[in-house]
């Protein structure tokens, strides 16, 4: 396991259920709709809409966090995006590149959902995290139980259950593997986060389409909800 700082670089390309213009603003200005709120940014290095946006910080001793977007039109209203992320890492470096590289198809997955269901709609994003409990190796395993999923489950599967003080929850699994699940229902895109495998957690993350969401009371309940599927 390597301790010393190291560059990365994070290449994809995956194509998208809109035109360059949704997702320019999508990966610009719209990111608590797929990924995560980033509420300040520095200047960017190119802002060339609909086609590329990149973006830089910089710290000490070498160290920096790169984004890079190219968008292209593609037939049927679609688009291509390149998207490249580079940095340093430092510390448990495999650990935190293999962890960033698995989150970068997870999100990028988020992405098209969102586009594709969601497009031009605001959410309200809830963040929990998982307790100390949802540390062990088969955490991931014991929250999938906790949503009803079993081995068998496959991509497309309909899921159901109980969230106490909000209601009940149906919804499609869109996303499935051994380190993420995401689901989706009429109006929410729910994703979780099997950071156990990275030395964390098992978090969640929701992107709530629903009008007047009370985003308080639903981080309550989700984290209500994790205490309990990791309760014993």
């Amino acid at each position: 396991m390597s301790t010393e700082s190291t560059e990365f670089e994070i290449r994809r390309e995956v194509v998208l259920p809109a035109t360059p213009e949704a997702v320019f603003a999508a990966v610009t200005s719209g990111t608590a709709n797929w990924m995560f709120p980033v509420p300040e940014t520095p200047e960017p290095q190119a802002w060339e809409p609909p086609g590329r946006y990149a973006v830089r910080v910089d710290g000490e001793d070498g160290w920096f966090n790169a984004l890079e977007y190219v968008i292209e039109a593609r037939e049927g209203g679609t688009a291509v995006l390149r998207y490249v992320h580079s940095g340093v890492l430092t510390d448990d470096w495999d650990n935190q590149y293999d962890g960033a590289s698995k989150h970068t198809d997870f999100y990028l997955h988020t992405l098209g959902q969102y586009l594709g269901h969601f497009n031009g709609r605001t959410a309200a994003y809830v963040s929990v995290s998982g307790p100390e409990s949802s540390s062990g190796p088969d955490s991931l395993e014991v929250l999938k139980r906790a949503l009803g999923l079993t081995g068998q489950s496959r991509e497309g599967d309909k899921v159901r259950f109980d969230l106490p003080g909000t209601g009940t929850v149906e919804a499609e699994v869109d996303y499935l593997n051994d380190y993420f699940v995401g689901l989706r229902s009429a109006d929410a895109l729910y994703r979780f986060f099997g950071r156990n495998s990275f030395g964390g957690t098992v978090d969640a993350a929701h992107h709530l389409f629903a009008e007047n969401v009370d985003a308080d009371k639903t981080e309550q309940a989700w984290q209500a909800w994790l205490q309990r599927a990791f309760a014993g």
